[in-house]
């Protein structure tokens, strides 16, 4: 799973922004990077399989397929332009690239998280009610803050009815094995980890806000612009791959397995919580569906509550973005992260 799903805490500095692309080109030869997580593990088996370059052939480019171990580095990387396309979450899209300025586009949008996050208690505690006037351990300003709140808003409280104490992703599951802490929230593969230990409750997870914790493939939009083969291929080897999961192909998915550091049975359990998109016509229905808009206001107004958005920002509005039908949402003059259809359709109309 990944590594850290943190949020914009590591923003480029002004500096570094001043060394980013302002604009791309036409070219023949492309970077992409992905770090470990059950959704994202496709993308290196994209790579090993040969098939990232089957469909780079295909329209004559050639595309090279980085896995990264530091998630946020990753993404640091993608913004200063080492990198032309990486996997992030849907926040992490807009609170670092987009925040930082860096026009991106969410090309593929492969998968949720279904049960992936979780807010657990050990002890007595067996609802999301028993959390009020708890310290609650997690790692601050990211999904597993933002899945706290949204938890919180559905039991009728509020964040201050709770003391969020800031745990490393590394460090929470030795922090939930000590006899002082009651209430923590994590990620797999640690939150199957902590959920194991006796007389622990999950009393929220993400399957109860189905759609809002996205993991996606971000393309600089410049690039993609320039560039549609890259979009092509790209979309083209991830729905081959899918076809492949689908079908249970023990190889493919024993491969990635073992990259993810488990077993088949392991990376099963995990895909069971990871809401993937199969096929492109599945894909298509959740990118064009109302949710999509509604979800991204939530996270934009977490993200700017949190101070995530840049200090230039007065609004959760701040950012623009852009839907499919060319619906806008916050600043038009400001659109920094666009969730594009057009190679979605291409795929499920069989002309890639």
């Amino acid at each position: 799973m990944k590594l850290s799903r943190l949020l914009g805490a590591c923003l480029l500095t002004a500096t570094a922004l001043l060394s980013l692309p302002t604009q791309a080109a036409a070219k023949k030869e492309f970077n992409v990077c992905w770090t470990i997580y059950a959704g994202w593990m496709p993308w290196g088996q994209i790579s090993s399989s040969g098939i990232i370059d089957k469909w780079a052939a295909k329209y004559g480019i050639k595309i090279h397929v980085t896995q990264l171990n530091d998630y946020i580095e990753s993404i640091n990387q993608y913004t200063a332009g080492q990198f032309d396309g990486c996997t992030m979450t849907n926040m992490d899209a807009l609170t670092i690239p987009a925040a930082g300025g860096v026009d991106s586009t969410a090309l593929i949008l492969g998968s949720y998280s279904e049960g992936n996050d979780g807010v657990v208690l050990k002890g007595k505690g067996k609802t999301l009610n028993d959390l009020k006037g708890m310290k609650v351990y997690l790692s601050e300003l990211s999904v597993s803050h933002y899945l706290l709140v949204r938890g919180l808003e559905k039991a009728g409280l509020q964040e201050k009815d709770v003391t969020v104490v800031n745990t490393s992703d590394a460090d929470i599951v030795s922090a939930f094995a000590t006899p002082g802490v009651q209430a923590a929230v994590a990620w797999n593969p640690q939150l199957s980890v902590i959920k194991a230990t006796p007389d622990t409750t999950e009393v929220f997870g993400s399957q109860q806000v189905p759609g809002e914790l996205i993991d996606m493939m971000v393309v600089n939009t410049a690039v993609l612009k320039d560039n549609p083969a890259l979009g092509k291929a790209l979309t083209g080897a991830w729905f081959e791959m899918m076809a492949l999961m689908k079908a249970g192909d023990n190889k493919a998915l024993t491969e990635m397995a073992t990259a993810s550091g488990t077993d088949l049975a392991g990376y099963q359990a995990q895909l069971k919580t990871t809401h993937l998109f199969y096929t492109p016509a599945d894909n298509l229905q959740f990118i064009t569906g109302s949710e999509l808009a509604k979800t991204m206001q939530r996270v934009a107004q977490f993200s700017f509550d949190k101070g995530l958005l840049g200090d230039g920002a007065q609004s959760a509005d701040f950012i623009g973005m852009q839907f499919p039908g060319g619906v806008t949402q916050g600043d038009s003059g400001n659109l920094k992260l666009r969730f594009d259809d057009s190679y979605l359709q291409m795929a499920a109309d069989g002309k890639l």
